[in-house]
């Protein structure tokens, strides 16, 4: 994998250490200045005054928080001392008066006594301090540290790469061929501008990367950059907004004003729609009128003001492109939308070449036949699968990666780590045996469901107690009804097993009942497949690169909604009743694979596929599949069937 280079900042300067070293030393001799010779002892007031009292003292010195006296010299024994302290008593006035008349000589110090030359050494030691505090703040932010300085909390937090410390290029990135040609343009204009210009022809203003996570979109605004070989101004959409209004816009102008000082340069702010979002939907009481509006105000007057913004070209990045505001997306500001995608097989492949470099294969290793079996994997899940991979062949102190690494680092990706401390009980082992093959007949005879390539009862993941692999043999872009019905019988094979050996049913089947419900109702509501209902949408899609978001359904009548219901109950109980069908015409083969499951826990390649290729279909699975739907006497009969009654025989 290409190497990270840290962004290009300013020398940093060793004032510091050597102020830090001065101040210590500065700190030392004050504190020896200040340690008198000789800490006179405290006695009691009360004292004092009795030894006053008997003339045995020469001198005293009133102080407003201490009085220091000395006794006369006749008065003094070989072991005492000649200077003592008290602290005075407020009340007492009458001390001057008890001094004159024992002639004791007295004096009182200044109340500023404390100042002078070790007054100026204190002020002088905490305005030295204050600098030099001062001065690391604003250092720091110099150095572009994140908000740390006062002084510069208007200042952009963009790192900076500076003209060709970016050692990323075009060679760098795979499987999105499409995106590279399409930027190809804006590498050729930042070199090469005057034929450009000759024609009239402008460079984008704004180009917006837009794909699923993991796709490689920040890969590919470093790779034009390394190309192009210009600065690089990368920053996150959530750095420019702050809790004070108009931060965000001063970090906005700052930023624009610093690529224009080094142009043609290139400035790239991840996660758009942290910073983008639509005005329209920010539903602030007082008009919106908020830090993110302000900041995104100014980034908009920044694209397309007054002042063109000469040889600055602006990329950004989002997976999120539905609630980016309309302005934003206009031509003028993002002239240019690039979508990154999912790559497909060859797209695949070529990614896992660039990532195999530095890793060390062994002669069994097919990148080809890899990369046909991750359809879905976004880059970084290629990536991580090599990475995962390497890490268990060095676990095992192999040589080198070999396929079987690959194989197992793909099981782990898509369905967890192995949990071999997890020991189930028999009735347990049985039920899941009879569950995972009940998933597996079922879907080597259903029409575009994925090739089964092993079973397992060795519980994986989060609550999985055993898993069937189903690894496609080609990209597939689109989904047949026929194929979508035979998707959820394969999801309801495992809880039709359950019904059909032992009569009752497991809490097992939980996950595959939510994916059954959820693609039933898809195929109703948003692919418009129901005969009922016809070719309306229901729902309304809102994510349309992240996975996992429940789209939210429109506004429907009562009526609808119940008709809505009824439809997805109605493919639900017809892939159902198809599930159990096929396992019943193959309740042997279920029993067969189910005790060898048992006993060797795992079932994969060739042992696994020639006993599968032994599952019968029926006439009336095809019926199902072609219509979706049962004739009404076929239908009670196996309901009168599944209930133990006699009805007529299904063949």
């Amino acid at each position: 994998m290409p190497k990270r280079q840290n962004p290009t900042r300013k020398p940093q300067s060793n004032s510091w250490g050597w102020t830090l070293i001065m101040t210590s030393v500065f700190l030392l001799l004050f504190s020896l200045f200040l340690s008198p010779a000789q800490i006179p002892q405290s006695q009691p007031y009360s004292k004092f005054i009795d030894l006053v009292e008997k003339n045995r003292v020469e001198k005293v010195i009133i102080g407003a928080n201490r009085i220091e006296y000395v006794l006369k010299s006749e008065a003094l024994t070989e072991e005492s001392e000649q200077i003592f302290t008290t602290v005075p008593v407020p009340q007492d006035n009458e001390l001057p008066k008890i001094l004159r008349q024992h002639q004791v000589e007295f004096s009182a110090t200044p109340t500023n006594s404390g100042d002078g030359f070790w007054g100026f050494l204190r002020l002088l030691f905490f305005f030295f301090l204050i600098i030099n505090l001062g001065s690391l703040l604003f250092n720091r932010g110099q150095d572009g540290g994140m908000g740390a300085s006062p002084f510069t909390i208007g200042r952009s937090n963009a790192r900076i790469y500076s003209e060709g410390s970016m050692d990323v290029t075009f060679d760098d990135v795979a499987g999105v061929d499409e995106a590279k040609t399409e930027l190809y343009e804006i590498v050729d204009f930042l070199k090469h501008g005057a034929k450009y210009i000759r024609l009239g022809a402008k460079i984008p203003k704004g180009v917006l990367l837009v794909g699923p996570p993991g796709t490689g979109k920040t890969l590919l605004a470093k790779a034009i950059a390394g190309e192009a070989k210009v600065p690089f101004f990368s920053i996150s959409g959530s750095e420019f907004i702050e809790m004070f209004v108009g931060v965000g816009a001063s970090r906005v102008r700052d930023l624009f004003d610093r690529a224009k000082k080094q142009a043609p340069a290139i400035i790239f702010i991840d996660e758009l729609d942290a910073l983008g979002k639509s005005r329209a939907a920010s539903g602030s009481l007082m008009g919106g009128n908020d830090e993110r509006e302000q900041t995104l105000n100014q980034l908009l007057a920044e694209m397309d003001g007054f002042e063109p913004n000469a040889g600055v070209i602006l990329l950004a990045a989002t997976n999120r492109p539905e609630v980016l505001d309309p302005a934003l997306l206009r031509p003028g500001r993002f002239d240019r939308r690039i979508v990154v995608d999912r790559p497909d097989k060859l797209g695949r492949l070529a990614i896992l070449e660039v990532h195999a470099r530095n890793v060390k294969l062994a002669g069994d290793v097919d990148l080809d036949k890899l990369a046909a079996r991750t359809p879905g994997f976004a880059g970084a899940d290629l990536a991580n699968l090599i990475n995962e991979a390497a890490l268990l062949a060095a676990r095992q102190n192999r040589n080198a990666v070999t396929m079987e690494d690959f194989k197992e680092a793909t099981e782990r990706i898509l369905t967890g780590l192995e949990k071999k401390s997890r020991v189930l009980n028999e009735t347990e082992k049985k039920t899941v045996a009879y569950h995972e093959v009940g998933h597996a007949i079922v879907g080597t005879l259903m029409p575009g469901t994925d090739k089964i390539e092993k079973i397992s009862i060795v519980p994986r993941g989060i609550g999985a107690l055993g898993y069937t692999l189903q690894l496609p043999e080609e990209d597939r872009f689109l989904m047949i009804e026929d194929e979508i019905r035979g998707r959820i019988a394969t999801l309801l094979g495992g809880r039709a097993a359950e019904e059909l050996i032992f009569g009752k049913v497991s809490t097992g089947a939980s996950d595959d009942i939510q994916k059954a419900t959820d693609l039933a109702e898809r195929y109703v509501t948003l692919y418009g497949m129901s005969d009922r209902l016809g070719p309306i949408a229901f729902e309304k899609i809102q994510q349309q690169f992240l996975e996992g978001i429940t789209n939210p359904r429109r506004q429907v009548s009562p009526q609808i909604a119940e008709a809505i219901d009824g439809e997805v109950k109605s493919v639900i109980d017809g892939a159902h009743q198809i599930a159990r069908t096929i396992l019943r015409e193959n309740q042997e083969l279920l029993a067969t694979l189910a005790q060898i499951l048992l006993e060797q826990e795992i079932l994969e390649g060739e042992q696994l596929r020639s006993r599968l290729h032994l599952a019968q279909t029926t006439v009336e699975v095809a019926q199902w599949l072609q219509t979706g739907k049962f004739s009404e006497d076929r239908l009670l009969a196996q309901t009168m069937l599944n209930n133990g009654q006699t009805g007529k025989k299904l063949t």
